[in-house]
């Protein structure tokens, strides 16, 4: 093994993936068992690792050296080989660094709050200690400062999540409102499934500058890769690896009026981009039957509420095109659905053009249209007219992919 990520499960690591874009040397999967490590330590047969759960402090006692930066922080996540001699790093106060100076938010004087209190959140305060923060307050369920000490902290300048709270798959949950620290001017949140914590979308609302923590991921990977090449690699291809990882896991989803072409074109752009295609629509009716007999069975209340069902489990999904059905946008908990991991494009087209057979709610276009917008314009990023299903997949497709970079 020359260079490789060792820890239980590593199913769905995007680290080969980072790594590849970063340097040039072999990176490898390792699922070690706890009975597994300390013959892997010893063996030493490798350039270098990175470590993840749940091994960052148990590898400590298999190592020659720490560096001043993972002995602060007690916690391991990169082990690299110096002639034999194992010398553990924590990288991940790089990462937390580069995702703050990308996001534009500063700790330099400034109070600053940060929930959790694991390996990720003593990261998180060294990092911020480093730069310089007036005050370092630490929130946890089990004291000493707990959630219920809130209100004594509404100065907070700077908020930084390192739980797993809103993390896929139990997306939708948070500790906190904003509204309650009304002096916030930064939110960093270290989860990057999915790409945006309602904590992240409760900040971009109130133009607060926020990120999740996928550009943590690829800065810590960067400085990983220092370690294990010898040499440093360039932000600007650290930046570029963390939005070409970003583009990738970014879903397309359509919005629109009923009969707007939303499931057509839909198909055409999953073609065109060659991610699978949903639909909530589809999703609904292979659930719970036609549309119209569970609105005629159950009313419109029941449906929609089936109907969030749906926009929920669909939204979780990354890097796919999604066609909505034209009420999706009208509730605020699928607004947020779709903007977790999506970039939404309104679909517009003439009223006259519309379908309305089939689609009990379709009845007064012109009301429903007139009702609808303001909310479609609040949530949609980009506004494109279907003038043919060919000719405007690529125009989203062409759109989609300026944010590409390679």
């Amino acid at each position: 093994m020359e260079c490789g990520l060792i820890g239980l499960p590593l199913g769905h690591s995007f680290s080969p993936r980072i790594h590849a874009q970063l340097a040039n040397y072999a990176y490898e999967l390792r699922e070690l068992g706890a009975e597994e490590l300390a013959p892997f330590f010893a063996a030493r047969a490798f350039r270098g690792v990175n470590v993840t759960i749940p091994y960052k402090k148990a590898v400590i006692p298999l190592l020659d050296a720490l560096s001043p930066g993972a002995a602060e922080i007690g916690s391991v996540n990169t082990v690299v080989n110096e002639g034999g001699k194992l010398t553990g790093y924590n990288t991940d106060v790089d990462g937390f660094l580069y995702l703050a100076r990308r996001t534009g938010v500063s700790f330099e004087g400034r109070k600053v709050l940060i929930l959790g209190s694991g390996g990720t959140s003593l990261t998180a305060g060294a990092a911020v200690r480093r730069e310089g923060a007036r005050e370092i307050v630490t929130v946890s369920r089990r004291g000493p400062v707990t959630y219920d000490d809130l209100a004594a902290h509404r100065d907070a300048e700077v908020i930084v999540n390192t739980t797993p709270v809103g993390m896929y798959p139990n997306n939708g949950e948070r500790l906190l409102s904003l509204a309650d620290f009304p002096e916030c001017r930064g939110v960093l949140d270290v989860i990057y499934n999915p790409l945006r914590t309602p904590l992240v979308l409760e900040a971009e609302a109130k133009g607060i500058p926020a990120s999740g923590g996928l550009p943590m991921l690829v800065g810590q990977a960067a400085e990983a890769a220092r370690l294990f090449a010898g040499e440093g690699v360039p932000e600007a291809r650290v930046e570029r690896v963390t939005e070409t990882l970003t583009h990738e896991l970014t879903s397309v989803v359509l919005i629109g009026m009923p009969g707007s072409g939303k499931s057509s074109v839909g198909e055409a752009v999953a073609e065109l981009l060659d991610r699978p295609f949903l639909d909530t629509d589809s999703e609904f009716e292979r659930r719970f039957g036609p549309v119209p007999d569970y609105i005629e069975r159950e009313g419109e209340a029941a449906f929609r509420a089936r109907e969030s069902e749906v926009v929920c489990d669909l939204g979780r999904r990354t890097g796919v095109v999604l066609a909505t059905g034209g009420g999706v946008p009208l509730a605020a908990e699928n607004r947020a659905a779709l903007r977790q991991n999506g970039e939404i494009f309104l679909l517009e087209r003439e009223l006259s053009a519309l379908a309305t057979e089939g689609r009990p709610l379709s009845k007064n276009l012109e009301m429903l249209y007139e009702k609808r917008l303001p909310v479609y314009l609040a949530c949609a990023g980009h506004r494109v007219r279907n003038e043919g299903i060919a000719r405007t997949a690529e125009e989203i497709a062409a759109h989609f992919k300026e944010g590409e970079k390679l």
